[in-house]
């Protein structure tokens, strides 16, 4: 088992200046990711899919929406592999690249009402390729933070990279929310949806400004001068943590599923009962803005408490909130939803979410990390959230707008995440006696050439 490093011995100025680069490089992938999914609830089934029922016409650009999450595993290896043999900040310059340029794209490109059928083709391709690029994302920003953060304080400075997507989310619904006020409905689906996804170009210019000046983990650093006797990132993890990568997976589905479902599909639903949209994003606003607020406090209670406890517990209140969540919704009153979605974000997904960036990471030994990371992350974001909204919106319909079908759908996901949980190890080292649950600092698998087992360290 790895040797402690104390606290002392870390530049804490160094570690503050890394997660503000790694929150707003993430804030500015995500803004891209997040963007595409605000603009399907609203508006793509007018514009690509105008010619069928406007619910089916939802459903349809639902499924253009998931198709982003299915090249994300694809990215989360490829990128994985480049992050732990290369270098975490190539993999994440290249990646913010990839994602923002393919939003630009989607801002230029033709509609149905020009190309037909080849509008819809074109935007799955760039969809494919955002995928691809996101994930890498998100496995490389974290480890920037986790690996120069002190063990003590790893779960806090971790969790504020997390503030990023959030973020990322609120700034695009911010302008779909101002757009759908001040434009007439034929402006809005005629040129104003197309303003957030081209104005993605200046937040890539400031992500990757960002980016670039930032350095490798000191952690890599030292691993990467052995890379070249070393086996393949993706067999050091299914050799050692092949246990921790399949649980973590599951463990994912909760935070995957309940944040599409607070922010997508329930604009889709409360449109489809009449009632005001534009309402129902401006109620997500500012739940969001209570969330990144509370996203570091979970992170610091990740470091008092444990990881495991805080991820549990938030998973459980997720469950708890699911009914009362298309309640509020139903009712069409403004302190019910505003409470709700409150509830629901801040609550519920930011304590799943924020003890994510040093949890993970901290189940996975240094020589294989950017891959574990992002195999659980991607996976896991693909089977939770990649269909998230288009089986919701299909058992809406199946269900002649019931939702209980959706209901039992959404408690089924994080039960599975309970479960995972349940069996997975605490890996936060004041937790255990100060030791790292897997292979932390390199000089200590380097200089021995031991490879534990995870799994063994329990």
């Amino acid at each position: 088992m790895s040797a402690s490093i104390a606290p002392s011995s870390y530049d804490l100025k160094k570690v503050r200046k890394t997660a503000g680069a790694s929150f707003i490089g993430t804030m500015a992938e995500y803004y891209d990711f997040f963007i595409y999914g605000t603009a399907s609830a609203l508006v793509f089934n007018k514009i690509f899919f105008p010619d069928i029922d406007p619910l089916l016409g939802t459903l349809a650009a639902f499924s253009t929406y998931a198709v982003g999450f299915f090249a994300r595993p694809l990215g989360g290896i490829v990128w994985g592999h480049i992050g732990d043999r290369i270098g975490r900040k190539k993999a994440l310059v290249w990646t913010l690249l990839i994602t923002g340029l393919g939003t630009f794209a989607i801002g230029l490109m033709p509609t149905y009402e020009t190309i037909g059928l080849w509008a819809a083709v074109i935007l799955v391709f760039v969809r494919l390729i955002q995928g691809f690029g996101v994930g890498g994302e998100q496995g490389g920003a974290v480890l920037l933070t986790a690996e120069a953060a002190p063990p003590n304080r790893r779960g806090f400075f971790a969790s504020l990279v997390q503030m990023g997507s959030p973020a990322a989310y609120l700034v695009p619904s911010a302008l779909f929310a101002y757009l759908t006020t001040q434009l007439s409905e034929e402006q809005f689906i005629t040129w104003g949806w197309r303003i957030p996804f081209l104005l993605s170009i200046v937040v890539v210019a400031v992500g990757l400004f960002i980016r670039l000046r930032i350095d490798e983990s000191d952690v890599f650093k030292e691993v990467k001068e052995n890379a070249k006797s070393q086996q393949a990132p993706v067999k050091v993890v299914f050799r050692e943590s092949r246990r921790e990568v399949f649980l973590g997976m599951g463990s994912k589905f909760v935070e995957a599923a309940v944040f599409p479902f607070y922010t997508v599909f329930l604009v889709a639903y409360s449109k489809n009962l009449g009632n005001d949209s534009a309402f129902v994003l401006q109620a997500i606003i500012i739940a969001i803005l209570v969330e990144l607020v509370m996203i570091p406090v979970w992170g610091w209670l990740t470091d008092k408490i444990g990881r495991k406890k805080v991820f549990l517990g938030a998973a459980i209140l997720n469950l708890v909130l699911i009914w009362p969540a298309f309640a509020a919704i139903a009712s069409g009153d403004t302190l019910p939803i505003v409470a709700i979605l409150v509830a629901g974000l801040a609550l519920g997904h930011a304590g799943t979410y924020a003890p994510q960036a040093s949890f993970y990471p901290e189940l996975f030994p240094v020589r294989g990390r950017y891959t574990g990371v992002s195999i659980v992350w991607q996976f896991g974001a693909m089977i939770a959230s990649g269909p998230f909204t288009v089986v919701a919106t299909a058992l809406l319909v199946a269900g002649g707008g019931s939702i209980t079908g959706v209901a039992i759908y959404v408690s089924a996901l994080i039960l599975v995440s309970v479960v995972c949980l349940a069996l997975l190890p605490e890996t936060a080292p004041g937790q255990r006696g100060g030791k790292e649950y897997a292979e932390w600092h390199a000089h200590d698998s380097v200089s021995t050439g031991a490879h534990h087992s995870p799994s063994a360290l329990k």
